[in-house]
């Protein structure tokens, strides 16, 4: 009979709306998750397609409180329990009433230090984390996605820690594990912050551009995502749209036939060749539509997307092919699952939601489940929650890497395999006349790698294949791999051509559109998933052209939820002794996030648009100007008001008497003065003043935060985020923690991110059990190349 991957892990879900997800994204994986209500229900209920969302997938229990016994009874069986204290509501429940349970805190800046009991919602996360600084346009504020980017990336990193938390647990006791959110959002900035140590570069918003290039472009009825790149990836891109511009007569276009697009670098480029090649562009797009050019897109693989709505998504073949919608709860179409699972044996249970949110009271208080098993006391784990796990990783870019990265911090030992002879782009984007190490230059790429082993090996060659094999089936408990769809099949190194040798490997292919589907092969990297997946949609403001988050969000939101599913793979290899295959598509991931928006367009036909920073719920929801601090201009703060009584605070202290602005309704009819009393007020002190001021007084303010100002943050070096290390090539640079920890567990790296096969003595003679003369003899023929 099939088993799911957590079967027998059992949550109690005491969580607010900011990782409320989190218990869906365990449900989905198979755990029992317990929600545990008041008799009014909790808050999420009032929002009925995030209650939808979210709500899915679990159990309801109401108990009259954080003291009724009801609750301790759950709490005594439970494995781990999420909780969001300091968010309005929530309860505060003795840990010592789960002493068995990994107790999993969620607060915006983690649970102790000098801001930890600042308050913040998904507005002031963002504020915090330097992300928003950089998204938007240069004439106006910083601004956020419409809809809760920062719950997004919570909820795959809480369920990720949880079961981090989970594997450490060895027998009897507990452990803790502390989620900063705003820690967790950092990652999406794509080591920018770390990078300002080095570059100095606070950040910059840049509209609808990347770098110096146009990066959103308006067609007939839209916008596609296309970036201005070079690299012989491309080269077949930029041919085929010389060709289909030409046929049009496109004024300019036989300039793109002129470019040696396999050293392009738009960095380096001048102005004027931006130029030609942007006006062409810019100008066929400017003709077509959205769906014409998503299109041609899928027939010739280029590296464009439309910017998708929901209009487009529930009618997507891609998604439509992979089953990614099912009925559910009166829903004809709802996002029912984030990942593909599929065994050998056909043992492993799928991944996806089958129960609609529950009706208030609808369970017992009790498990429905044996506990899961866990390993005997005194099993020795090492200094981190997943040291002894081997992982080998496969691909490129940033979205593998960043997944991988995860246990890495957390002691395992992650070893990429690639090639000095097709090295990874961001060693190649690197190249330029400003980086004297070559390939070995690359920041990002040394950023995103951290603390990992690297070994090459000449995949074209069938030894260096059998040798990775060998690695995959004795060595690995757990392979990623992120590369295009057929790429691990061409090699011979795909998960069906494994299973006959081993029957327990944990394996996950994590490209964008996933293994299956009309569109599989379609090309793209963040930007793509971010204009596919409804975030570049949702982020800007109305009146002008979507702008997309800050860091190309996909690249860095989609990792999270993969290492999430190879932590329940490999937590379903220690329970049942067999392996698991599971496919993941980026965009797909990005959708699933925002399930509630997609729910209320399948529900309605509504489609709520990108809204600057404004919010239905809530009058002030913004980002308000600031004094100037010495050098720096260009200061701000955000500040949200969350009830009337809020309100009636603030407008006492900023001077407003109006009684007409008492009630959300009034302020929504009257959100342009009320944002202009805000801002006169602000506008006079320092982003600092404002928000320690009214935070004091219980109101939500948060300076808004440039890469530069996080190394000044004191909860940020409470935390000690940063980690100095030095590079074999670059020297000494700095490195960042992930978003939690675990109580009794180390977290760090040991090494900077890895050169090329820098540890190929040891992959070749410890784990192949090479003698040196048989590595000379097939490092001389180009095996380990």
């Amino acid at each position: 009979m099939a088993t799911s991957l957590l079967e027998g892990v059992r949550v109690v879900d005491l969580a607010g709306q900011p990782a409320a997800a989190a218990g869906r994204v365990l449900a989905d994986l198979g755990a029992d998750v317990v929600l545990v209500e008041p008799p009014e229900g909790v808050a999420l209920r009032t929002l009925p397609y995030e209650w939808a969302a979210w709500g899915a997938g679990k159990r309801s229990v109401v108990v009259d409180g954080p003291d009724d016994a009801r609750l301790h009874e759950l709490l005594a069986g439970a494995d781990i329990v999420i909780d969001t204290p300091g968010v309005p509501g929530s309860w505060i429940v003795d840990p010592a009433h789960a002493p068995q349970a990994v107790w999993v805190h969620v607060t915006p800046f983690g649970a102790d230090g000098p801001r930890a009991r600042w308050r913040a919602s998904d507005l002031g996360v963002m504020a915090s984390s330097g992300n928003m600084w950089a998204t938007g346009d240069p004439d106006r504020a910083p601004v956020a996605c419409t809809l809760p980017s920062s719950y997004a990336h919570t909820a795959g990193e809480v369920a990720f820690a949880a079961l981090s938390g989970l594997w450490a647990k060895s027998g009897e006791g507990s452990r803790v594990v502390d989620c900063s959110m705003q820690e967790i959002v950092f990652v999406a900035n794509m080591a920018a912050i770390a990078g300002f140590e080095d570059n100095g570069q606070r950040g910059q918003r840049m509209g609808a551009n990347i770098g110096r290039t146009r990066e959103i472009w308006p067609t007939r009825d839209g916008f596609v995502s296309y970036g201005v790149r070079g690299g012989a990836a491309r080269l077949k891109n930029w041919d085929k749209l010389a060709e289909l511009m030409m046929a049009e007569r496109v004024p300019g276009a036989n300039a793109l036939t002129t470019i040696d697009w396999t050293t392009f670098n738009n960095v380096n480029a001048s102005d004027a060749e931006l130029d030609a090649i942007q006006a062409p562009l810019g100008e066929w797009f400017s003709r077509h539509t959205n769906q014409e050019l998503y299109d041609l897109a899928c027939e010739f693989n280029l590296f464009l997307a439309p910017v998708m709505s929901p209009r487009e998504m529930l009618v997507n073949a891609q998604l439509a092919s992979r089953d990614f919608f099912a009925p559910l709860g009166g829903y004809g179409r709802f996002p029912h699952r984030f990942v593909v699972t599929s065994s050998a044996d056909g043992e492993a249970a799928p991944t996806a939601v089958t129960k609609a949110a529950p009706a208030l009271g609808s369970s017992e208080p009790s498990w429905t489940r044996e506990p899961a098993p866990l390993p005997a006391t005194g099993i020795d784990y090492g200094t981190g929650a997943w040291a002894g796990v081997n992982i080998l990783e496969f691909g490129s870019g940033a979205a593998g890497p960043i997944s991988t990265r995860y246990f890495a911090e957390h002691g395992a030992t992650v070893l990429r395999i690639e090639s000095a002879s097709r090295p990874d782009f961001l060693r190649v984007m690197a190249l330029g006349p400003k980086n004297p190490h070559g390939l070995e230059g690359s920041p990002l790429y040394d950023t995103l790698n951290v603390g990992k082993r690297n070994a090459t090996f000449n995949l074209k060659d069938p030894r260096a294949v059998a040798f990775v094999r060998k690695l995959m089936v004795e060595w690995a408990d757990a392979v990623v791999e992120n590369f295009a769809p057929r790429a691990m099949k061409g090699f011979g190194l795909d998960y069906s051509s494994l299973v006959d040798q081993t029957d327990n490997l944990v394996m996950i292919s994590a490209c964008l559109n996933g293994q299956t589907g009309p569109h599989k092969d379609y090309p793209g990297f963040g930007s793509q998933g971010s204009a596919l997946s409804g975030f570049t949609y949702l982020t800007g403001w109305p009146d002008r052209e979507p702008v997309g988050p800050f860091g190309t969000i996909t690249d860095s939101l989609a990792p999270r939820y993969v290492a999430a599913a190879v932590a329940a793979g490999l937590h379903y290899r220690r329970r049942t002794g067999r392996g698991v295959y599971l496919d993941l598509s980026q965009v797909e991931v990005g959708i699933f996030t925002l399930s509630p928006w997609l729910i209320e367009a399948d529900a309605n036909g509504t489609i709520v648009d990108r809204d600057g920073n404004r919010s239905s719920l809530a009058v002030p929801h913004g980002v308000f100007p600031s004094a100037d601090e010495g050098e720096l201009s260009d200061r701000w703060v955000a500040i949200a008001c969350w009830t009337d009584d809020e309100w009636a605070t603030l407008a006492a202290e900023i001077g407003v008497s109006d009684p007409g602005l008492a009630t959300l309704d009034a302020r929504l009819a009257r959100i342009d003065e009320v944002e202009a009393a805000v801002g006169a007020w602000t506008r006079a002190r320092s982003r600092l003043e404002v928000a320690e001021r009214l935070q004091s007084l219980g109101i939500e303010a948060v300076p808004v935060a440039d890469f530069g100002d996080i190394y000044d943050d004191p909860q940020v070096a409470h935390r000690d985020h940063f980690v100095p290390l030095t590079h074999a090539a670059m020297g000494p640079r700095m490195y960042e923690h992930n978003g939690f920890r675990v109580s009794g567990c180390a977290a760090g790296y040991d090494r900077a991110g890895p050169l090329l096969g820098q540890d190929n003595d040891w992959v070749q003679t410890e784990l192949l059990g090479l003698s040196d003369d048989e590595r000379g003899r097939l490092a001389a023929e180009g095996v380990f190349k």
